[in-house]
């Protein structure tokens, strides 16, 4: 698993879920990683995990909706290792409302952080890519971006926004060698997930409610983050080399199934 030696990557939301595999499965590939969570206490967190592993992992709390904070998390990478090859855009939140209940706040929060944060990190990091000849970026979307449940305005927006972002990137940055693709995953066992089964498991548990939301799913489960992270080290690797502006379902099949019930 040495497909990315010499590569240095950096993984937004790296201290949690899907992130935090990602920076891991990259890292065992060969590549440096810099991460970054949203607080002190996850990143900490993360760095322990990984190293515990070996891994050549760096990593630092860093808000993606503030340029400044960004930028400075892009400067940390190419001070430490000359440079940056990849960017990942895991850093997302999941809030619940429809338009009527849905504040303009709670709006501008989603977004801030799901769309423009994607934005804030290519702008800061296309032009390390640039430098180093190329790269590839992957932003993790969602099945939402494709059809929405009930009650996730903000959330389905933003995920619909973030593939409209990256078939952008795509076209614009195609001369210069740099790859732009999203990973649009299912339902994930992430902590995200779980605080979403808090919310909604009535009188089951947790565990109950995943398993249940995974019955839906062809697969009869919902994914693990190290799986999304496999699709998304594919698509930064020579093997995708031909890939960009697209889409990867990551869903176990959930987008693919009409979901009415036919019997005899």
């Amino acid at each position: 698993m040495a497909e990315l030696d010499g590569k240095v990557a950096v993984v937004t939301g790296g201290s949690l879920g899907i992130g935090r595999a990602t920076a891991r499965r990259l890292a065992e590939g060969g590549a440096s990683v810099v991460l970054c969570g949203h607080d002190d206490v996850s990143v900490e967190d993360a760095l322990t995990g990984l190293r515990g592993h070996g891994l050549e992992v760096e990593g630092l709390r860093a808000d993606v909706t503030s340029s400044t904070e960004v930028e400075g998390l892009v400067r940390h990478a190419v001070d430490r290792w000359g440079g940056i090859d990849i960017l990942v855009n895991s850093a997302g939140i999941q809030r619940y409302g429809t338009v009527v209940d849905t504040s303009e706040e709670l709006w501008d929060a989603v977004l801030d952080v799901n769309l423009k944060g994607m934005f804030l990190t290519a702008k800061h990091c296309v032009p390390e890519l640039q430098r180093r000849g190329g790269g590839a970026i992957v932003n993790v979307a969602s099945v939402q971006a494709f059809a929405a449940q009930r009650s996730v305005v903000a959330y389905a927006a933003s995920k619909g926004g973030v593939l409209a972002l990256t078939k952008a990137i795509a076209v614009d940055h195609a001369a210069d060698n740099i790859r732009c693709n999203a990973v649009c995953p299912g339902s994930v066992d992430t902590p995200m997930l779980r605080r979403a089964a808090d919310l909604f498991r009535g009188d089951g548990n947790q565990d109950e409610t995943i398993r249940t939301w995974g019955q839906f799913h062809p697969l009869g489960r919902v994914a693990r983050a190290e799986e999304v992270a496999e699709a998304i080290a594919f698509l930064v690797s020579d093997g995708a080399s031909f890939v960009t502006g697209a889409e990867l379902r990551v869903d176990g099949g959930l987008l693919a199934q009409i979901p009415v019930v036919v019997s005899k």
